[in-house]
């Protein structure tokens, strides 16, 4: 359904700490890096030869409002995913919002949530029923 996504953070140098960090345990790559334009690149871009890309970012912008209800969601590989996700967020300035577990939105909804270094909150979901 989507195609990218943008948030905005108020320390870029701090942020790309932090999500270099819980996008490499979920294995997504890195794609950029310009200070100078105030932006992180992770994913894939779409083209029209890869309609089904996403694409997420990172821009330098002022301290984000809190909107408790508002997140970002990323797709994990696998349990063990998810509970890197969660260290690797915690190691480098995010805050708890749930460890990784089970969840009641279907029975294999495994999934941990995270505040990052801004207050922008974000989680990791495993759907498989294999534990992955």
């Amino acid at each position: 359904m989507l195609d990218h996504v943008s948030l905005t953070v108020s320390d870029l140098e701090r942020a790309e700490r932090f999500y270099d960090a819980i996008f490499a345990a979920l294995g997504v790559p890195k794609v950029g890096s310009e200070h100078a334009d105030a932006w992180i690149g992770y994913g894939e871009r779409s083209d029209a030869e890869h309609p089904e890309r996403s694409y997420f970012s990172v821009r330098l912008g002022p301290q984000p409002d809190d909107a408790p209800r508002r997140h970002c969601c990323f797709k994990a590989p696998s349990r063990a995913a998810v509970e890197a996700f969660w260290h690797a967020g915690l190691a480098h300035g995010g805050i708890d919002l749930g460890a990784p577990g089970l969840r009641h939105y279907h029975a294999s909804y495994y999934a941990a949530f995270l505040f990052d270094p801004d207050g922008n909150r974000i989680e990791a979901v495993c759907h498989r029923t294999d534990a992955g």
